[in-house]
């Protein structure tokens, strides 16, 4: 078994962040296209954006640091550090509050 220090990744990608033009860095966790659970670290400095786009039929988002606000539809969701919320099955964006670091969980369909 390997063990992924989440602390560790998101310290290191908000570093990555800050330093980008476009103000984010993600990692993928197990970037081996075999398994249909995927997770992704990104994080996003402060006023950042993931512009909209669509949803996969079944993802979670969980906050690592900071605050975000995730936006689908007519809906706003608030987070913050240790919160977790299932998106929406619609198009959404994600905007950071303040610098921030989430854990993006996927299941993809037909691997």
């Amino acid at each position: 078994m390997n063990t992924i220090r989440l602390d560790d990744l998101a310290r290191e990608h908000l570093g990555l962040a800050a330093s980008a033009p476009a103000g984010r860095s993600a990692h993928t966790l197990f970037p081996d296209h075999t398994h249909r659970l995927r997770q992704t670290v990104i994080a996003l400095t402060a006023g950042r954006r993931l512009g909209e786009h669509d949803s996969p039929p079944e993802a979670t988002l969980q906050v690592l640091r900071g605050s975000v606000r995730l936006h689908a539809g007519d809906e706003t969701w608030a987070g913050e550090a240790g919160d977790l919320v299932r998106i929406p099955d619609a198009r959404h964006d994600l905007e950071a509050v303040t610098d921030a670091v989430v854990l993006l969980t996927v299941i993809v369909a037909g691997v």
